[in-house]
């Protein structure tokens, strides 16, 4: 018996059932109940299924489980003999989605049992509308999955678990990545705007255009693989899913791009988040709260952005002073306690430690933190120590293996009788990769590798000249300072004569 004849005899029954409804209050109750008991068999031996409803909308509000089953469904083979389908794309998916239309049927498969979907869509008319002719047709659109009754447990407990957790992967793999930036404007939460906004993220770095060593290459990569499969691993040892990454280095060593790199590896939203916008520890928090998961906070310049080690040098450089003077002592004291009080309501050392490994950290699943800055001697111990930041990656200056990269990325060509020249300057000269990416770049449609090449060897020779210049200039300066000290040493031991 087909599906189709099966929904027939359905609504067949369905029928029955209301006419017996109607006439059997003429029956006494005892008849009645065998009447029902009787029916009841009846109908489930000639109609064994058992329906589940998933509507569009809840109270009002969007059905979670009604977009994660649209997007599991549109992964689903569609039936040879479908003549009427539908194609749906998202705002923030990259693709969009063949799927089929109102009456069609999808049949699944799952631990044996064989799965009937359809979707329906109800018209009616906005009761809330103004006017009779002023009312607007509105939508009601639902999924209903058909099952035999013997899998009934089965599809509620395991089944509909998988739809969901299906759809919710499909739903992140095809969305468009975001990059967002927190408010620097007070008020901005309050206008429904939330405290963050966001564009597109549409940059281009993969870790395959990425000019690095390869080895350090293969080691981030590993461990960007290790975590996004850590779930189980990390609620066993009792730790929040997450992991922090400390990029260091001179400017120009790709540090951004590095970011841009595992954002698109992972296929993570990016949080840009500006210090010098947050108020205070409250904010911050409150910025947090506001992440979602799978995503990537990013503090670019952190050393630069605000002042997160004055107080603790304060402290520090007081304990090492020492005085006799109780009075001077008690000075000092209130000074500090005055400093204290201004620094009330103020994003803190501590406020920033808390939101990268306290207790609010954890408010989120699978997050990555990411510091960068110029001058890692800068920052304080306590703000890179491992289980904050816990790797440390240095983004150096561009060497051999990392130009190969970049030689193939800009001029598509693995190797060339000028490249031993360059490898030997590059032994001897530091330039940042984004420099030698200027000088590999193709200025115009007549030029070609070998000139791209011999731009990038003069560049090198300068960079070399320059190098050996400021090494001549030390080394003169360093004879100079110590002739002055041999002079000065000469004369205080004259000095030191004559005052006898």
């Amino acid at each position: 018996m087909g599906a189709i004849s099966l929904t027939e005899l359905g609504s067949k029954l369905a029928g029955l059932m209301f006419i017996w409804g109607t006439i059997q209050h003429f029956f006494p109750y005892t008849l009645r109940k065998r009447i029902n008991s009787f029916w009841h068999k009846l109908e489930n031996y000639f109609y064994p299924y058992v329906q589940i409803t998933i509507d569009e909308f809840t109270n009002g509000k969007n059905n979670d489980i009604y977009t994660q089953v649209n997007s599991y469904l549109g992964t689903k083979s569609i039936n040879k003999d479908a003549k009427y389908l539908k194609a749906e794309k998202s705002k923030n998916s990259k693709s969009f989605a063949v799927s089929l239309d109102e009456g069609e049927e999808i049949i699944d498969q799952f631990l044996g049992a064989k799965l009937s979907w359809r979707s329906h869509i109800e018209t009616f008319n906005d009761q809330n509308s103004s006017g009779r002719n002023n009312s607007r047709p509105i939508e009601k659109k639902s999924y209903t999955i058909t099952f035999n009754q013997r899998y009934k447990e089965m599809v509620i407990e395991k089944y509909l678990k998988h739809v969901m957790e299906e759809g919710k992967a499909i739903e992140f793999k095809n969305r468009k990545q975001k990059i967002y930036s927190n408010n620097c404007s007070e008020d901005w939460y309050w206008y429904g705007k939330g405290m963050w906004r966001d564009i597109n993220f549409e940059h281009p770095a993969t870790f395959d255009t990425l000019a690095m060593d390869p080895k350090k290459k293969e080691e981030i990569v590993s461990d960007l693989v290790a975590f996004s499969k850590g779930k189980d691993y990390y609620s066993k040892v009792g730790k929040a899913w997450k992991r922090g990454y400390l990029l260091y280095g001179p400017p120009g060593t790709g540090k951004s791009t590095m970011i841009a790199a595992i954002a698109n590896f992972l296929n993570y939203d990016i949080y840009d988040l500006e210090l010098t916008s947050v108020k205070d520890n409250s904010g911050l928090k409150k910025l947090l709260m506001e992440t979602t998961s799978k995503s990537i906070i990013v503090i670019e310049d952190i050393d630069c952005s605000i002042d997160l080690t004055g107080k603790r040098k304060k402290k520090k450089k007081k304990n090492e002073e020492t005085t006799n003077e109780d009075e001077e002592e008690d000075s000092e004291s209130s000074k500090e306690k005055a400093s204290e009080n201004k620094e009330t309501g103020k994003l803190t050392l501590s406020g920033l430690l808390n939101f990268i490994d306290g207790i609010w950290s954890a408010c989120g699943q699978e997050r990555i933190i990411i510091f960068t800055t110029n001058h890692k001697d800068k920052l304080d111990p306590a703000l890179i120590r491992r289980g904050r930041m816990d790797m440390h990656i240095e983004m150096s200056y561009c060497k051999y293996e990392a130009f190969k990269v970049l030689a193939r990325n800009y001029l598509n060509i693995g190797t060339h009788p000028l490249f031993q020249q360059i490898q030997d300057l590059f032994e001897e000269v530091n330039i940042s990769p984004c420099d030698v990416a200027e000088n590999l770049m193709l200025k115009n449609a007549s030029g070609g590798p070998e000139i791209c090449l011999n731009n990038l060897i003069q560049a090198l020779e300068k960079a070399k000249e320059k190098a050996n210049k400021d090494k001549e200039g030390k080394e003169k300066t360093s004879l100079n300072s110590k002739s002055i000290n041999k002079v000065s040493t000469k004369l205080v031991g004259r000095l030191k004569k004559l005052w006898k």
